[in-house]
């Protein structure tokens, strides 16, 4: 644990909390996409199956179960609440997301730090959380009508990957032999897919005006 991990951590806890906040008081999750959701809680599921085997801290599981219980509530919320699912943007969330879950499940086969079940499990949910975010910026674009709330849950998602690449420098300077090829290019895919979102939601918050995504 290091200043870089745990800001990361927070700051993607944040993520979350922004997203339910949105849900659960506004009762709205307008451009917010259904698909990414979905993906994302399939990300933790295929990654924390070790979850009542392995115990890493109190810390680590805690986060754990939070990350799981908050994925799957906010799917259930925008699937099955009858107020919340009226202003879901269903006609724009549109990306066939099941098309980036067989590609990352082959490439976790073919690329693992170990052919075992929960290591192919895990380099999984490595590269399908890379591309999550593809279905959200796609909505965004399309939608072109972003409020506060939805452009913050991004923007501190992406946030909370740069944090964690800086955490991946932080460790390799300072302990031996930590080296973690999945994870590092993953989330350099990852921060990269971020990067035209960044520059719009700077400016936009540089200049004072309403934030919006080109078409």
């Amino acid at each position: 644990m290091n200043v870089f991990r745990l800001a990361g951590d927070m700051t993607h806890l944040l993520s979350v909390v922004v997203l339910l906040l949105k849900i659960h008081t506004i009762k709205s999750c307008a451009g917010v996409s259904l698909k990414t959701q979905e993906l994302y809680a399939l990300v933790f599921a295929a990654r924390y199956l070790d979850l009542f085997v392995h115990f890493v801290s109190l810390y680590n599981t805690v986060m754990k179960l939070v990350f799981l219980a908050s994925s799957f509530s906010i799917v259930w919320y925008m699937r099955k609440h009858k107020i919340v699912q009226r202003t879901y943007n269903k006609d724009h969330d549109t990306f066939r997301h099941y098309f980036l879950v067989l590609p990352c499940l082959l490439l976790a086969l073919i690329i693992n730090e170990k052919f075992t079940f929960r290591e192919v499990m895990w380099a999984f949910s490595i590269y399908l959380e890379a591309v999550a975010i593809f279905p959200q910026l796609v909505l965004l674009q399309r939608t072109r009508n972003i409020d506060n709330l939805t452009g913050q849950y991004v923007f501190f998602l992406g946030a909370y990957r740069i944090l964690y690449i800086l955490n991946w420098i932080y460790r390799y300077f300072t302990e031996p032999h930590f080296v973690h090829w999945i994870s590092w290019v993953a989330g350099i895919v990852q921060t990269l897919l971020y990067a035209d979102f960044f520059y719009y939601y700077i400016m936009s918050w540089k200049n004072n005006v309403k934030l919006e995504l080109p078409a």
